[in-house]
């Protein structure tokens, strides 16, 4: 019999890599590459070759559990459910619509996270909705924002970065959060490109690099204005288009002039010489661009942080013009979309502000409710987990695990702990479910359809190819279920083309436009980037001189025709090539100054602190620790130190160290490279228990993005003894 294969995308990272799944005769499914796909072009990671290992039901929840007697016990569906609805209900009649809360993840489809925000504003009529993505890219968004009027993690497809003369990589690891990417930047140094890393460790990525600078952990503020410093002083600005195409410029030069290079160099560590090379190596090509990741916007400082670099890219030209500008590298398989259509605390579909009156009324509109019954924003992610138990008495929760990924994560458990009721749908059974009254089992990537975003900004179709175990459900129909029990019995199917059909009239005049995006068209042109109206019969987004219709300002597409004849608008690959998406067109040079971390080392606590992932696990491991082998690639947490450091500790390679920070105490095997700067040691994330790297890092928060400072912390490091 021939195998039949699914074409569809991993379930893992923002590269969102195509694959093929194909069900196998003698039980499970095979992964295959898919090389048409042009992101990854045929290659997989080991997460992604992997993934079909979670489909399996030995390892992933297959029927509703509920809490009897302090244990979770086997329920059926009905039961399940009537439980959530029921105290939801009780609660919010008892403290208000306010005491519930909800909380969404980054690796939901779009449909999901769509009628996840639309369940909590319309059903519940909550202000207390958020998700794990503001912890990805909130800060770069708000930068973003500020700058251009837009934010998409990419303004243009990764295919362009080998093409452009330089990259300034930020914070990034790629060689093991996205390997196959790691491709684009060794093609670009092929191509005579070069490629400076931005890093306090020398990971894989800066063993590639043309330069590596190597900062103290939170100080990459100082490190872009310094950059900046030298742009100004040695004549390398673009004057004409500065005048042209930005305003606010007086006022950031101003700023980026008090901090000169020695100044800086103190401040990060980098040496002034170095300094002078990354400037020469950026300016001198034509075009360049500036990438960042979580170092940079992981910090309480993040929207400042990115704001400098991209008035680097600003000052220089490189904004907005082909082959150059700032992007940022999403790291949750749909952090974009997830955050496009209302998982986040101020957002209504279509990248909306929810306290817009035009965005409320149209939105309302679309789902049938009086603009007033919607509620204004609420909490961020890390305010909305500090307040349960107290404001906010029960949590929905979808597709996150806080217990290992929230910053100050021991606080965030005993928050979680306290709720008076807690409902958890998940693939597996989390450390976060685990302390669920109720755990729900969903359907995960090869078992549904639906849409995500991917970081450059491209919306993909994720295709069913098998079915789920008997008992698992996906998340729309645990919303149209328990919408229904809520009083609300229409407006959420559980069909997600049909959700998608909804979201598309909801984005519709939004930044983020998607009312031109079809099932068939992602299936068709594998994938349409955003925004993508839809068009009147016979026209295009824009039209020319003599008004005939052409591609969107700039984006060097053509326009695709229907069967019907009709043109359809092409989406829109780059952005910015004509005008930025602020009222005048220009983009907006911001004012900002260097400024410390939260908390800055000091007697009792002498070391920095910094967290980050490894190449053979994903998030909080919540699914790749299921799998054996990335469990044998990578199967515990470590600490990560210099020699000198390991030296003065009397520590060995493999002694159990203890990490501490005001917030309590971590313990994981050292690791000792001199990879890594002196003052600072590094943990990955992945783990929970006493190796449980976020019990350390501070919750304090970037005043603009609600970003937790995950990036820097105070801490100690000791010796423990071995039994």
């Amino acid at each position: 019999m021939e195998k039949t294969s699914t074409p569809t995308h991993c379930p893992y990272c923002a590269l969102q890599c195509g694959m093929n799944i194909t069900p196998l005769p003698q039980g499970g499914v095979e992964v295959t590459e898919r090389a048409d796909f042009p992101v990854n072009r045929g290659a997989l990671c080991g997460k992604g070759r992997t993934a079909a290992e979670v489909l399996s039901p030995a390892v992933r929840l297959t029927t509703p559990l509920v809490r009897e007697g302090g244990r979770l016990v086997p329920a059926d569906w009905p039961e399940a459910l009537d439980r959530i609805a029921g105290r939801l209900a009780a609660t919010r009649e008892r403290y208000g619509p306010d005491a519930l809360g909800v909380f969404g993840g980054g690796g939901l489809t779009n449909e999901k996270a769509y009628t996840l925000g639309k369940f909590a504003r319309v059903v519940l009529g909550t202000s207390q909705i958020d998700y794990n993505g503001r912890f990805c890219m909130s800060s770069a968004a708000a930068a973003g924002t500020k700058a251009f009027g837009l934010d998409r993690g990419l303004p243009f497809p990764l295919e362009d970065v080998p093409r452009t003369g330089c990259v300034i990589l930020v914070g990034s690891n790629p060689a093991e959060t996205m390997p196959p990417s790691l491709r684009f930047f060794t093609e670009l140094r092929e191509n005579g490109g070069t490629l400076i890393v931005v890093d306090p460790r020398r990971t894989r990525t800066a063993e590639q690099a043309d330069l590596h600078l190597a900062p103290r952990p939170g100080t990459d503020l100082a490190l872009a204005l310094g950059l900046l410093h030298l742009v100004v002083a040695e004549g390398r600005t673009d004057e004409e288009y500065i005048r042209e195409r930005t305003t606010g410029w007086e006022e950031a030069r101003a700023a980026a002039m008090a901090h000169w290079p020695e100044y800086v160099e103190r401040i990060t560590g980098v040496p002034v010489p170095l300094l002078r090379e990354a400037v020469r190596m950026f300016c001198e090509p034509e075009a360049a661009m500036v990438l960042t990741a979580r170092g940079p916007e992981q910090q309480s400082k993040g929207t400042d942080t990115v704001g400098a670099w991209i008035n680097l890219c600003l000052a220089t030209g490189r904004a907005g013009r082909p082959l150059s500008g700032y992007g940022c590298l999403t790291g949750q398989g749909n952090g974009q979309g997830g955050r496009e259509h209302g998982q986040k605390a101020d957002q209504l579909p279509g990248y909306r502000k929810l306290d817009d009156p035009a965005a409320r009324r149209h939105v309302a509109g679309v789902w049938g409710v009086h603009p007033d019954s919607l509620p204004g924003p609420g909490r961020s992610a890390y305010e909305l987990l500090d307040a349960l138990g107290t404001d906010v008495r029960a949590l929905l929760l979808m597709g996150s695990n806080p217990v290992v990924s929230a910053p100050r994560a021991a606080h965030v458990e005993e928050r979680l702990r306290s709720l008076d009721f807690l409902a958890v749908a998940d693939v597996v059974l989390s450390e976060t479910a685990e302390l669920a009254d109720v755990v729900l089992p969903v359907t995960q990537w090869a078992e549904e359809t639906g849409t995500t975003t991917s970081l450059e900004g491209r919306v993909l179709l994720r295709r069913r190819a098998v079915d789920p175990p008997p008992g698992v459900h996906s998340d729309l129909y645990v919303l149209h279920e328990l919408a229904g029990r809520l009083g609300v019995e229409k407006g959420f199917p559980t069909d997600p083309e049909e959700v998608f059909a909804e979201l598309r009239r909801a984005s519709a005049g939004g930044p983020a436009d998607y009312s031109g995006i079809t099932y068939r068209r992602l299936a068709e042109e594998n994938g349409v980037f955003w925004p993508c109206p839809e068009e009147p019969a016979g026209t295009s987004g824009v039209a020319g001189g003599d008004g005939t219709p052409v591609a969107p300002p700039g984006t060097g597409a053509v326009d695709a025709t229907h069967a019907s004849g009709s043109v359809r608008h092409p989406g829109t690959p780059r952005l910015f090539l004509d005008r930025f998406a602020t009222p005048d067109g220009r983009a907006r040079f911001v004012a900002v100054a260097h400024r410390a971390t939260a908390e800055e080392p000091d007697a009792e606590y002498p070391l920095l602190l910094t967290t980050g992932r490894v190449v053979s696990q994903y998030q909080s491991g919540a699914q790749t620790r299921r799998v054996a082998e990335l469990n044998t690639a990578a199967p515990g947490p470590f600490v990560e130190l210099h020699p000198r450091l390991a030296a003065r500790l009397g520590a060995a390679d493999g002694d159990p160290l203890a990490v501490v920070s005001r917030r309590g105490r971590a313990v994981a095997p050292a690791r000792i490279t001199d990879a890594i700067r002196p003052d600072t040691v590094f943990m990955p994330f992945h783990w929970p228990g006493e190796g449980r790297a976020n019990t350390l890092t501070n919750p304090a928060l970037d005043p603009t993005s609600r970003m937790p400072e995950f990036k820097s912390c105070a801490v100690r490091v000791e010796v423990v003894p071995r039994s």
